[in-house]
């Protein structure tokens, strides 16, 4: 072991006549009674002005020491590699100046105190700034004298600029037995034998990793691969009604003026949803069912169903019929109507946006207010009185996907019966059309079901084609179970209906992660068939998640008669993802031996 000592510094004094007066470090060096033997290197010394001596003695019997004294700080400036690199291999660091060199110390505060910090870098290396020399003219106390203040450097200056390093300030009168080897070598000493104990303990600590790694080590067993995450599709529910305004396909109300001018085509399931007026004038409730003389005073006063125009029922006439006549009585009423349906088809709670809108066409307050209030009178709820503030925050809304369940597998209003499974299932076009692109093509395009009624459903069940009728109507899906929404999720690749598919695939997924493994290893659900089902139809996202999910827990599934059924291609995917690896436990069998082999028993018992 060694210790190495670096030097910065001239100690020597410039108002000495001696000029071979010695250095700190060589004085130490021949004084310690520790210093078996000494050497100083030839070749690093200099004529005249040499840059950097080393000396190399024996300490503490079998120790060696290494010292580097520096006596000129142009080392900083002329070759910072080479100051960097001894202070990096430095154990000790000795800072030394001479106290009646004023300029040298400014000097050393000044520009290579900071250097040396920097060069540190926050390393715990030790460091002693010694003050050698007596004073010879020692400044006045005075505050108010100036006389030679500037011609040594005081205590006070030496002691504060340890504080600001972390050092160890020492002051040296003279070069001398007692403050070499008793003072200044007795804080030396200590700080050698801190650095030889520091040094030995990591030697231990290194000895024991060593030999800890030499030993057989349990096998580390890595996480799984993380299985691709399924993100959700946002809703687009409320403009799927929305443009069922725009485009007017099976539309089955036509609005018009007194003066026999159409204003504007709508669907009776869509008005009557958010309407208790418009369920009176399309007779799907009776006035008995609303008891609300306000209701029927607002729908008598504002429209009139022309005479002789018949609803249309299941069993009435084709879907293709002309539309219900409707005519708006109210003239100021009728010139907003477009207005007023854009909110009903928003879903009925734009409420500022409308005030907007009407403000903006009829511009005259009081004609504002009556039209609002007319809106207000068709969305009053029966037995409840409306205001302004309800409306303002948003109590009259009525969202499709609550009101719009109530004709869910109903006849009211329906135009056309699903045959599935020799069973009637009734619906309503308006709402399939808005929210399915298959059946929007089959009902508007040259298909048979464009002008038929009945509609016969095949490849699905009942129970399943309900579920799907339920998520057009209301935007919400409840599968039973996992088998339930890999029906639903087929259902849905039929018709193209992508968000339902993706919802399917979630909870597929959410039921499968929150299977405990004793389940999974016990239940007769068939995971490899619901990756074929999945493959076949076109879920890239589900098929992906459910290899990953069988490789995760491939010792479950490699010991289910099922696991041969997947193809070579996804055998090989299985394999090379599988977890735990093939690795970990050739590894941990190798462990499991050396631990109940020979070598780990007592040799004591």
């Amino acid at each position: 072991m060694s210790v190495n000592i670096v030097a910065f510094g001239n100690e020597r004094d410039v108002l000495s006549e001696d000029s071979q007066q010695s250095s700190l470090m060589w004085s130490y060096l021949r004084r310690s009674a520790l210093i078996s033997e000494i050497d100083s290197s030839p070749s690093a010394e200099h004529s005249r002005s040499p840059v950097t001596t080393e000396y190399q003695a024996c300490v503490f019997g079998n120790v060696r020491l290494v010292v580097h004294d520096c006596p000129l700080w142009d080392i900083f400036d002329s070759d910072w590699y080479t100051s960097r690199s001894l202070i990096g291999g430095a154990d000790i660091i000795v800072i030394k100046y001479s106290v009646n060199d004023k300029t040298s110390f400014q000097d050393l505060k000044d520009s290579y105190v900071p250097m040396i910090k920097k060069a540190l870098n926050h390393c715990s290396v030790p460091v002693i700034i010694s003050a050698v020399g007596a004073r010879k003219n020692v400044p006045c106390t005075c505050p108010l004298c100036t006389l030679d203040r500037r011609s040594c450097v005081t205590t006070s200056e030496g002691a504060q600029l340890a504080k600001e390093f972390g050092a160890t300030y020492l002051e040296l009168h003279a070069l001398n037995d007692f403050y070499i080897q008793k003072y200044f070598g007795g804080v030396l000493e200590y700080f050698m034998i801190q650095s030889l104990n520091q040094k030995s303990s990591e030697k231990m600590k290194k000895r024991k990793k060593t030999q800890k790694c030499h030993r057989v080590q349990p096998p580390q067993l890595e996480q799984p691969e993380k299985m691709p995450i399924l993100k959700g599709e946002a809703s687009h529910y409320d403009s799927d009604l929305h443009n069922l305004l725009f485009c007017c396909q099976c539309a089955d109300v036509a609005f018009y003026s007194e003066d026999s001018s159409k204003v504007a085509k709508a669907h009776k399931v869509i008005l009557c949803s958010v309407s208790h007026v418009f369920m009176l004038l399309f007779d799907v409730k009776s006035p008995a069912d609303i008891h609300d003389p306000s209701i029927l005073r607002t729908a008598q006063s504002l429209f009139a169903v022309e005479a002789g125009a018949e609803l249309l029922t299941p069993h009435g006439v084709p879907p293709c019929s002309v539309p219900v006549r409707v005519v708006v009585k109210d003239s100021i009423f009728c010139s907003c109507l477009s207005d007023i349906l854009h909110f009903i088809y928003s879903g009925a709670f734009q409420w500022e946006r409308l005030e907007e809108d009407i403000k903006k066409k009829l511009k005259d307050s009081e004609k504002t207010e009556h039209v609002l209030e007319k809106v207000k009178c068709i969305l009053k709820t029966p037995g409840k009185v409306n205001s302004l503030r309800d409306c303002k925050s948003h109590q009259i809304k009525r969202l499709y996907s609550t009101s719009l369940r109530l004709f869910f597998n109903t006849p009211v209003l329906a135009d056309v019966i699903f045959t599935i499974q020799g069973a009637n299932v009734p619906a309503h076009r308006a709402v399939l059309v808005a929210r399915c692109e298959v059946m929007a093509a089959m009902f508007n395009g040259n298909y048979l079901e464009a002008n038929s009624i009945l509609v016969p459903v095949y490849g699905v069940s009942k129970d399943t084609f309900l579920s799907f009728l339920e998520y057009l109507y209301t935007d919400s899906c409840y599968p039973a179970s996992i088998l339930q929404a890999m029906s639903l999720l087929i259902c849905a690749e039929m018709y193209q209906v992508m968000r339902l598919q993706h919802i399917c695939e979630l909870y597929i997924i959410t039921q499968l992660q929150s299977m405990p493994s004793r389940e999974l290893a016990s239940t007769s659900l068939s995971i490899v068939s619901l990756l074929k089902k999945a493959k076949f139809h076109n879920s890239d996202c589900l098929s992906t998640w459910l290899l990953h999910f069988i490789a995760t827990n491939y010792l479950i599934f490699s010991q289910k008669p099922e696991f041969q059924d997947l193809s070579v291609e996804e055998r090989s995917f299985v394999e090379m993802h599988r977890w735990p690896s093939s690795m970990y436990l050739k590894q941990l069998a190798e462990y499991r031996n050396y631990i109940h082999s020979q070598k780990c028993h007592c040799t004591v018992m």
